[in-house]
């Protein structure tokens, strides 16, 4: 229990020394939708009614986008190649149309009958196999650390971004290509959880001029703070801060909200 303590101290004081500097800009006019674990944060605008947006990190949780599904009457494209997510998700499609049965849990595993799909169709959320990236290729994706999380890095932040560690093949793919291959142009809000690959997609978006007006960006590397992790945050926070996006809310620990001014 001490030991525990002693490590909880010391990963706080290190996310205090290396907490990025942001423009936050706060906005009254928010909503959040999913569980403690997977909830998010965004603005609830009428160009997200009968949208379509896109969802990059599924895991074993998807309560934001069965909930914003549900909500906002739309589709949601779920980008996650990897394998026990793509299960899961299989597992939600054998339930639409049904209630819930029980509440959510605590954790990053949600019990496939804690989703309310009575709003949900088959074609509500679909899946796209695959890693968003800079490249349409096949590239490594590596293991977390801990074997029971479900989630895999590109970049391998976890593993002090060593590239000889356990992973797995998985096909990637660029933003503009996705969009391309369900017929979109745009898209009104983009959640980016995605272990570390966040700046350079951002990037890509903001190169390619695809405009997205709502940007839900996790940080994954602020679970490890360090100058690297500080630097990237800022750097990304700084070139979305120069295409017109403001900072609209920070949850204190990964989680931010980008919006088009």
């Amino acid at each position: 229990m001490l030991v525990d303590l002693a490590n909880r101290i010391r990963h706080r004081l290190a996310r205090r020394k290396y907490a990025p500097a942001v423009n936050l800009q706060r906005s009254a006019n928010l909503l959040r939708l999913g569980s403690d674990y997977g909830g998010w944060t965004f603005e609830p605008s009428a160009d997200l009614q009968d949208s379509v947006i896109v969802s990059c990190g599924l895991g074993e949780d998807a309560s934001f986008d069965v909930e914003f599904a549900s909500r906002f009457r739309a589709k949601v494209i779920i980008v996650d190649p990897t394998p026990r997510a793509i299960l899961y998700f299989n597992e939600i499609q054998g339930r639409v149309g049904q209630p819930a049965a029980q509440k959510y849990v605590k954790g990053g595993k949600q019990p496939i009958d804690s989703y309310d799909l009575r709003k949900i169709a088959k074609n509500s959320l679909i899946l796209e196999p695959s890693a968003l990236w800079v490249e349409n290729t096949k590239l490594k994706f590596f293991a977390p650390v801990n074997p029971e999380h479900v989630s895999h890095s590109i970049v391998n932040y976890q593993n002090d971004y060593a590239q000889t560690t356990s992973h797995i093949e998985v096909a990637a793919i660029t933003p503009e290509t996705l969009l391309a291959r369900h017929q979109l142009n745009a898209v009104p809000l983009i959640k980016l959880d995605i272990e570390g690959a966040e700046k350079d997609v951002i990037r890509r978006l903001l190169e390619k001029s695809i405009h997205v007006r709502q940007v839900l960006v996790e940080f994954d590397e602020m679970s490890f703070p360090s100058y690297r992790s500080k630097k990237n945050v800022e750097d990304t926070d700084r070139i979305l801060t120069q295409a017109g996006y403001v900072c609209r809310h920070f949850d204190g620990g990964t989680n931010f909200l980008y919006v088009l001014g």
